[in-house]
């Protein structure tokens, strides 16, 4: 069995590097805060949702060398039935459709050989190996502009590829149910295992990027419908193929360093939240939105352990001040909703089922 990057995480006692610990955090805090984003104006959003719909397909392209002429983006990619005037148009609608697929049905979709093999079949169109994995060996080679050129990285052989990409989906399942690492690092993790085994002849990069949001919307972390992963990526273009090197090297012997690539994929989450914050942050909430979601957080804490402390409740609040949150809880007491057992940091409060609204 392949020594892969999230076997290794399987197998082995490991430190997670302070960095990544931040950035977990921060992506963490970020999450809590998306129900409140997503409450914000409509319109808005749905405006940032059909933009950054058009900038994935656009960017995730781009960064293999397939485009499409400006003025025609949006025939291609906004009319229903486009009429293609070369193989780039094609592959990037296939993109769009795709994630158009993992936009609405991303919470019944399975992370499986069958979901990717789709997914590369519709972001590829008609071409002969649409869908199937490679037939023949395919390094990852740089050209240089005087002509020379290097071996960049040996990935897996075809003839072990399919094998490899069951262990990839299998490992990726049992990392999520055994917790060998956070959700997020195992994410980014299998995303890097996916490039190192390189398993369509073509095409690897955008189908990456498509797992990528898929799992990330799988674990609750939906930015990517409102700011486009894909054009952040090809903003940092160099660097991601920076981090990918040097987090490759020494892959095939369970020896590498997966960190580099690791951080890069935490770091451009981060900043696409942050983006998605401060388009939509400076619309106020609408009013009544903290109080109700304090109260939403009442329930969800009381149904998990029947009683409750005031720190509990923070933390299924992110973003509601402490005033706010106590504020909401003496209201409710007032109104027989709820009753506090103790006193200080550390009294429990109770939800009292038959009053409460």
């Amino acid at each position: 069995m392949k020594t892969t990057t999230l076997r290794t995480f399987a197998n082995s006692n490991f430190a997670v590097p302070p960095a990544t610990a931040w950035y977990l955090s921060d992506l963490g805090e970020f999450r809590g805060k998306q129900e409140l984003y997503t409450r914000q104006s409509p319109q808005r959003l749905k405006a940032l949702r059909e933009h950054a719909l058009i900038e994935s397909a656009v960017s995730s392209n781009r960064i293999e060398g397939v485009s499409v002429e400006p003025s025609r983006i949006r025939d291609v990619l906004v009319s229903p039935r486009p009429l293609f005037r070369d193989r780039d148009e094609e592959e990037v609608r296939g993109y769009r459709d795709a994630l158009t697929w993992i936009h609405q049905d991303a919470a019944s979709m399975t992370v499986s050989d069958a979901t990717i093999q789709r997914l590369h079949a519709m972001t590829r169109g008609e071409i002969w190996d649409a869908g199937k994995y490679k037939e023949k060996d395919g390094d990852i080679i740089e050209r240089y502009p005087d002509g020379s050129e290097r071996v960049r990285f040996r990935t897996v052989s075809a003839a072990d590829t399919a094998k490899a990409m069951v262990q990839l989906v299998s490992d990726w399942q049992a990392c999520l149910e055994e917790r060998w690492v956070p959700p997020l690092i195992a994410l980014a993790a299998a995303n890097l295992d996916f490039l190192c085994i390189h398993p369509f002849r073509d095409g690897n990069g955008r189908v990456s990027r498509l797992l990528w949001l898929l799992q990330s919307y799988q674990l609750g972390f939906e930015v990517g419908r409102y700011i486009s992963l894909e054009r952040l990526v090809e903003q940092n273009k160099d660097r991601y193929y920076e981090t990918l090197e040097q987090s490759s090297q020494g892959w095939h012997e369970g020896k590498h360093d997966p960190w580099p690539y690791i951080n890069y994929v935490l770091s451009i989450m981060k900043n696409a939240y942050r983006e998605f914050a401060d388009r939509v942050g400076e619309v106020k909430a609408p009013r009544g939105a903290k109080r109700d979601q304090v109260l939403s957080g009442i329930a969800q804490v009381a149904a998990k352990t029947g009683g409750f402390t005031i720190s509990e409740l923070e933390q299924t609040c992110p973003g509601v001040s402490r005033d706010m949150v106590r504020r909401v809880l003496r209201e409710q007491q007032a109104a027989g909703a709820v009753e506090c057992q103790g006193r200080g940091p550390g009294a429990t409060w109770m939800r009292k089922e038959g009053n409460y609204p």
